[in-house]
């Protein structure tokens, strides 16, 4: 059974940093494509970022050149360096994992992802 497990979040002023972490046991981590999803208060969960088994990545327009999705198969670690962090990026913040059914797969929706995590909260304050 795969699990995974973040760690890294908690309460930080606007325009600082974060490193969130994805720990994964179970199955061999460099087999699955991985992702971050986030869930603000009182809304929906929605993607972040995605990179596939051999680290091709993705992600939504609104971190692009302040978060950065990485991956250290070595580890079984996945991560997410947040930097100048703003308050809309209050949320709780899940990792997932898929089977990457090639190098370069890595899914962008959350019905592509079979295995969660149980969250990790990254407040942002003012």
């Amino acid at each position: 059974q795969v699990q995974l497990v973040e760690s890294g979040g908690g309460l930080v002023q606007a325009g600082g940093s974060l490193r969130l972490s994805c720990a994964v046991s179970g199955r061999t981590f460099s087999t699955y494509a991985m992702g971050w999803f986030r869930q603000a208060p009182g809304k929906e969960r929605e993607f972040v970022a995605a990179i596939s088994r051999i680290g091709s990545t993705d992600s939504i327009d609104s971190i692009k050149g302040r978060f950065t999705i990485s991956r250290d198969n070595a580890k079984n670690t996945l991560y997410l360096q947040m930097n100048n962090l703003k308050p809309e990026d209050t949320a709780v913040y899940y990792c997932a994992a898929t089977y990457g059914r090639t190098s370069y797969y890595y899914a962008v929706k959350e019905h592509e992802y079979a295995y969660w995590g149980q969250g990790t909260q990254v407040t942002v304050s003012t």
